[in-house]
């Protein structure tokens, strides 16, 4: 019970974390560039690392009870390639112009700071469209973060944390992402920051929800597969979303270095962690 309450409050902090992002855009002065190309390429390298080292084999592990080492392989390589695909689905159904993982460019994350934004003059119905679908696009994406954080630390709160961190540091570039579009689409400062906190709430209820929903077909198989398809969705997040935006915010090596600094965090807790 005391890791079910503590990855349903890893996995809610990760996902309000989006509220930190449009606040950055809307109270400073001038969005920290750097300190975001440094964080979401920090959140990529823990990402990608402990989904290599830590995810995959602890889902081998698991179907190594009911398997062969042989078959256990397969499966886990299914599996990953199936969270890939899932979340690359996921992708494809959100337009473009809603879609919370396109980045934006600097442009349009300044423009907040002015009185007024081109996307004022937009027609009403088109606002309105682009709000809900903005809306619905943040919850959709949020859901599988959530639920990887959430098995993670059910599973190892100290991996679970780690993952939970990487999650909030990408978040805090979404939530500029996504106060973009709503604040276009409402004009409205308040409202783009308080639907940007809101969608927050989509992991951990995406997390709660698909953990109750799966729990009662959890056998060593289903959560071994279940931990390849998470490593999956974290890999294409990483390789789809953060390093691009972490490259389009970038000076220099700005975003190498925050990819490998998240690998050698990342490393050297799990090492002291043994």
């Amino acid at each position: 019970m005391s890791n079910f309450l503590v990855a349903t409050a890893l996995t809610t902090l990760a996902g309000l974390s989006t509220g930190i992002g449009s606040a950055i855009a809307f109270f400073s002065e001038r969005a920290n560039h750097r300190f975001l190309s440094v964080a979401t390429g920090f959140s990529a390298g823990v990402m990608l690392y402990v989904s290599f080292t830590e995810i995959l084999s602890k889902a081998a592990s698991w179907l190594n009870k009911d398997y062969s080492k042989s078959l256990s392989h397969w499966i886990v390589s299914a599996s990953f390639f199936g969270g890939i695909l899932i979340i690359f689905a996921i992708d494809q159904l959100i337009p473009t112009a809603e879609n919370p993982h396109e980045v934006r460019d600097r442009d349009e994350v300044e423009e907040l700071h002015e009185h007024t934004g081109h996307g004022l003059h937009v027609h009403k119905s088109k606002l309105l469209r682009m709000g809900l679908f903005t809306a619905l696009a943040i919850s959709i994406h949020n859901f599988p973060e959530g639920l990887a954080t959430f098995l993670a630390t059910l599973d190892d709160p100290s991996v679970g944390t780690a993952i939970a961190v990487a999650i909030a540091l990408h978040n805090i570039p979404e939530g500029i992402s996504v106060a973009v579009p709503i604040y276009y689409a409402s004009g409205s400062r308040k409202s783009a920051f308080v639907y940007s906190l809101l969608s927050g709430f989509a992991e951990p209820v995406g997390a709660i929800g698909g953990y109750l929903l799966l729990r009662p077909v959890l056998s060593n198989a289903v959560t071994g597969a279940m931990f390849a398809g998470v490593a999956g969705i974290m890999v294409y997040i990483s390789l789809d979303e953060l390093l691009p935006t972490s490259r389009a915010y970038s000076k220099g090596h700005d975003s190498l270095f925050g990819l490998l600094t998240g690998m050698v965090v990342m490393a050297l807790s799990l090492l002291l962690m043994q």
